[in-house]
């Protein structure tokens, strides 16, 4: 591409600020394991869910949408958008509750909620396999999408790319070993803004490039099969042959099922670290409420703008390689130092979620298997040490898993269903107090089992939901019914401590007085209105760009109504005014 001097100044100045918020950061972030994972308990609503926005913002996401919407259309974004469902649970139940449960990881809850020996097995195993296999697989694609985006745009060969990469990888690793999760939150901050800034600047340039929205869409009604493409929801398709292959039926799978059947139903590893940073749980929850917002209504439209002009004006890229799409689009459309700072901010998106994995893997390392099992009295100077040399193992281990990955959207996949069917148990153990250790370890161990199986067979993902979900149901279910429940005052402690409502009635007994839970008529009012704020939000833009402004109006105005409703009932709940 040949970039100008002034695309050089601005990277350098980007990737000095980065590693100068580290350096500034790390006094405080030295002090103990709290404030290096949780920022010491002390993170305001704005800050903690603008790094959520960040964090789940990175060099591969407007790589796999331009997959999506070149290969399938606008609707394949269900693969994630349905997470805004279950999003709005951990807005509106579970973040009150983890903020409760006061504990440092997610992986930490197992003890207070479990006892024995499975107690203690079950934190270990999953603190090893979101530690390792997920992280790895996330960090890994999210670098491959980086090498992807420096090669195509800067045109260098694959070893200067990997040189660049790891170039990067070292400034991350320095300001969020150095910063820890102060580092991590402060430059989330920054790289959120710019990368959101550059991603419009792109598709204002692209659309540009073909005379506007509505150059576009002449362009592509003149591209056989693009009608579909267009669609905010699949087709429906009435033949019953094809029915269960269809994108209606893959739609059905992720709005139905999804979204509440996966191991972020409570929350998610990394949204929960963020949600026990919180000052208060009227900080953690509105924190959440702004990140699924804005993670779902602003930041996909400008990538999927890019991807549609990139069907028009990169017509014959293979569909293999639809990825490279994207950054196709930004050595054609932008000039000199918008490039350098387009790069800059898929840059500062790729160290944001790098940071957050190295920050929050280490996190299970050394709370979950380090401190629990391995070394449990030393100071909080030596496991914060410990923490910054386990940041740095993660991070080689990721660029392995990252040398053997191809597809990004085949990742994705591919890890999805591998915890499918435990999200019924990581929402039940908080309402039902017959849930037991082994009721999340036999839902954990049938999902992977029963994943890696179907993937030798190359089964498709929504196949892969309707497969897994309901066997995993009926194991754990089993499995609960037949072992003995937890402890009556293990049971006591924790119902004491988190206070969740639900199925408790034996315990409830043991605490008479104890203030309602969280359950109720008004959570269910303001979930569905946070539906309505969301999805209202979402397509609602989505039609406006598209000058499809009646019903644009009509989706805010849902959205709006739904705003309303949150609000008042946010004003009326104790705590929160």
């Amino acid at each position: 591409m040949g970039l100008a001097l002034i695309d050089w100044v601005i990277i350098g100045l980007y990737l000095a600020l980065s590693l100068g918020i580290g350096v500034y950061f790390s006094r405080r972030a030295s002090k103990d394991v709290g404030e290096y994972f949780l920022s010491g308990r002390n993170l305001p609503w704005w800050l903690l869910g603008t790094s959520m926005v960040a964090t789940t913002f990175a060099s591969d996401t407007p790589l796999a949408i331009t997959e999506y919407v070149r290969n399938e259309g606008i609707w394949r974004n269900w693969f994630w958008w349905n997470a805004a469902l279950g999003g709005l649970l951990s807005i509106f139940l579970f973040s009150r509750l983890w903020v409760r449960a006061g504990v440092l990881t997610d992986n930490e809850l197992t003890e207070l909620r479990y006892s024995g020996r499975p107690a203690a097995i079950l934190r270990g195993f999953k603190a090893v396999y979101f530690f390792t296999i997920y992280n790895f697989v996330v960090m890994g694609w999210v670098i491959q999408a980086m090498a992807t985006i420096l090669q195509v745009t800067l045109g260098i060969p694959r070893e200067m790319q990997w040189a660049a990469i790891i170039l990067c990888i070292c400034i991350a690793l320095a300001y969020s070993t150095l910063a820890g999760f102060w580092g991590v939150v402060i430059t989330d901050l920054v790289q959120f803004s710019l990368a959101m800034g550059s991603s419009i600047i792109l598709a204002i340039c692209c659309l540009g490039a073909v005379g506007g929205i509505t150059g576009l869409k002449e362009r592509l009604a003149q591209v056989g099969g693009t009608e579909a493409k267009m669609l905010f929801l699949p087709p429906f398709d009435t033949t019953p042959s094809s029915f269960f292959d269809s994108p209606f039926f893959t739609f059905l799978v992720f709005v139905l099922m999804m979204w509440w059947a996966s191991h972020w139903a409570d929350g998610g590893g990394y949204i929960i670290q963020r949600m026990l940073s919180a000052k208060t749980e009227g900080h953690a929850l509105l924190g959440t409420l702004w990140f699924n917002l804005a993670n779902h209504a602003l930041r996909p439209w400008p990538w999927i703008i890019v991807a549609l002009v990139t069907m028009v004006t990169f017509p014959n890229v293979e569909p293999e390689r639809s990825k490279e799409a994207y950054p196709l689009a930004i050595n054609a459309f932008l000039p000199a130092g918008l490039k350098g700072l387009m790069i800059a901010s898929l840059l500062g998106a790729f160290m944001s979620t790098i940071d957050t994995h190295v920050n929050w893997g280490s996190s299970y390392f050394i709370n979950d298997i380090y401190k629990r099992f391995l070394v449990k009295s030393a100071t909080e100077r030596h496991y914060v040490l410990v923490s910054r040399l386990a940041s740095v193992g993660i991070m080689a281990a990721a660029g392995v898993v990252a040398a053997r990955l191809d597809s990004i959207t085949k990742a994705w996949e591919f890890l999805a269903p591998m915890a499918a069917g435990i999200g019924p148990v990581l929402i039940l153990r908080w309402f039902w107090w017959r849930v037991n250790a082994w009721s999340e370890i036999s839902a954990l161990l049938t999902s992977v089992i029963i994943n890696i199986f179907l993937v030798t067979r190359g089964v498709r993902i929504q196949h892969k939901f309707i497969i897994i979900v309901p066997l995993s149901l009926v194991i754990w279910i089993a499995v609960t019914l037949l072992t003995r429940p937890e402890p009556k005052e293990k049971l006591v402690e924790f119902y004491k401590r988190v206070r969740p409502g639900g199925f408790w009635r034996p315990i409830q007994k043991e605490l008479p007085g104890l203030e309602k839970g969280v359950l109720g008529w008004g959570f269910l009012v303001e979930w569905l209105s946070g539906v309505a704020l969301i999805y209202g939000a979402t397509f609602g833009i989505g039609k406006l760009i598209f000058q499809e402004y009646g019903q644009g109006l009509i989706l805010l105005g849902i959205a709006t109504l739904g705003a309303m409703v949150i609000s008042y009932k946010l004003a009326v709940r104790e705590g929160l005014r």
